[in-house]
């Protein structure tokens, strides 16, 4: 059985470092002003179940969260953002085989912190609800490499 295609426009997306290399791959796609962070659920990323373990559901929003961050606010560029906290509503499952695509805000930057949430679907409904807390972190020497 062959696994269905990323959907048209997503690119493989490079942040995270080793980490994300190996749970990945994620794929974002940015445009009219709307970043957007996906992944196919394959079955290394499921449980007994057969859908999207926890696990990888938080990291993948413990990415978004930071990269929408980092795109939305200039001033973040090039700057590392660490998770304070993380808090995340799982909705419904996402099986093997889906697309799971999320979108977020921020809501706040103070000199200090980002507060940022968003929404995750799988196939078109919403999986999870996630909000976070990031440490506005000192600059990174590798952009490659720039959110938690």
């Amino acid at each position: 059985m062959s696994t269905p295609a990323i959907p048209e426009g997503f690119k493989q997306q490079t942040i995270g470092g080793e980490f994300i290399v190996a749970n990945g791959p994620l794929y974002e796609r940015f445009d009219a002003g709307v970043y957007r962070l996906g992944f196919r659920v394959e079955a290394r990323h499921c449980n007994t179940m057969g859908i999207c373990h926890g696990g990888m559901m938080a990291t993948f929003c413990d990415m978004l969260l930071p990269i929408t961050a980092f795109y939305a606010t200039p001033a973040l560029h090039g700057r590392f953002l660490p998770t304070v906290s993380l808090q995340i509503d799982y909705l419904a499952p996402a099986p093997k085989g889906a697309w799971v695509e999320g979108q977020a805000q921020v809501l706040r930057t103070t000199r200090s912190l980002v507060f940022a949430q968003g929404l995750v679907t799988a196939d078109g409904q919403t999986v999870a609800r996630v909000s976070g807390v990031f440490k506005i972190g000192t600059a990174r020497p590798d952009e490659a490499d720039t959110a938690g």
